[in-house]
């Protein structure tokens, strides 16, 4: 029997996933009421309307389906929890790149991903390169826009 595999996230990721879910259920009454009211205009073939509402539909129940999935796996981590020297899931890294300037980067699940707010998710390729390392290790990344250089200069768990 394969077991199950779990997916890693902070807690405002589980608490944005059941939000969308909830939301989803929601919109499912009117979608319905969509595809009855476009079937009264009578002739489906050239019904816009019913293919329309037809196709969202789709996208609702495939979307909850993969929600209520990745709900029933989520394995929930507080980071203030976790202690250690090595890099794991819901560690904030501050790295120094060639110029020896800091980047900060904290691991977390897909969902809350954010490159921007410094948030990578955990199977992106700078966290598998990361994952397991301590301070002053060193990390060779190959990232779109090439080989990419970092000396790990803290670890923390906030």
């Amino acid at each position: 029997m394969a077991s199950i595999e779990k997916v890693p996230m902070l807690a405002e990721g589980y608490e944005k996933l059941t939000a969308d879910l909830k939301a989803l259920r929601l919109e499912r009454p009117r979608v319905v009421d969509a595809i009855e009211e476009a079937r009264a205009h009578g002739d489906l073939s050239e019904n816009a309307e019913y293919h329309a509402a037809k196709e969202r539909q789709g996208q609702i129940e495939a979307q909850i389906a993969e929600l209520e999935d990745k709900i029933s796996r989520a394995q929930i981590i507080d980071p203030a929890s976790l202690s250690g020297d090595k890099i794991v899931f819901g560690a904030t890294v501050t790295l120094l790149d060639d110029d020896d300037k800091p980047v900060k980067y904290q691991i977390v699940g897909q969902t809350e991903a954010d490159a921007k707010k410094g948030r990578i998710s955990y199977n992106s390729p700078l966290a598998r390169a990361l994952i397991g390392k301590r301070v002053e290790d060193e990390i060779e990344v190959t990232v779109p826009s090439g080989d990419r250089f970092y000396v790990v200069d803290k670890i923390e768990f906030i």
